[in-house]
């Protein structure tokens, strides 16, 4: 994302490139996000959330283990120790991702089960839930960026004209995420309901 016109004002960059800094983390934690939400097919971001315990620690998965994805309907975890195996299909298990690991001593195997109807519904209103949460954020950062604008006016430290502007830019940069995120979602949500 591009700074506007208005980062050329000094007093107002600081503000404008900690916006879009903030904003392009908001929406590279929605793209995580979405990854980790489940469609009909396998990947190795289903895994992504899971953390388990080795040696009294709560570890994500990839630090303990290989995760592929060796057909669309199964993935396979490979334990870099053998004795995590039993911890690591445990945390499979505990975290509600809908799956059923089995081991076969050496690796773990996960069937993926095809979606019912109802359960594609589930899906979707995760993804709502997810999508308004960053909707939120953004809408947080904009009435950051809009406050620290009015402290620079405030201070004199700019002018009515740079505030009007400075305001306009903000609201376009809020825009452009929001839609970019609701873009990112639309094509999840037609992914998940897509039989």
């Amino acid at each position: 994302m591009t700074l506007p016109a208005s980062a050329s004002v000094p007093a107002l960059r600081p503000v404008f490139q900690q916006l879009v800094t903030r904003m392009e983390k908001t929406a590279a934690d929605f793209q995580a996000a979405l990854a980790s939400i489940r469609t009909g097919r396998a990947s190795v971001h289903l895994l992504d959330a899971v953390r388990a315990e080795y040696y009294g620690t709560e570890m994500p998965l990839n630090q303990l283990a290989t995760v592929h994805v060796p057909d669309p309907q199964s993935i396979t975890v490979t334990p870099f120790d053998a004795s995590a195996l039993a911890a690591i299909e445990k945390a499979i298990r505990a975290a509600d991702l809908g799956l059923n690991p089995g081991n076969d001593g050496k690796m773990i195997r996960i069937p993926i089960p095809p979606l019912t109807a109802e359960r594609r519904q589930d899906f979707v209103k995760v993804l709502h839930r997810v999508l308004e949460e960053h909707r939120t954020a953004l809408r947080n950062l904009r009435r950051d960026g809009n406050d620290a604008i009015k402290k620079l006016k405030s201070a004199k430290e700019i002018g009515e004209d740079e505030e009007r502007r400075g305001h306009d830019d903000i609201q376009k940069l809020t825009d452009a995420e929001l839609r970019k995120i609701e873009d990112l979602a639309a094509a999840k949500e037609k992914e998940i309901t897509t039989l």
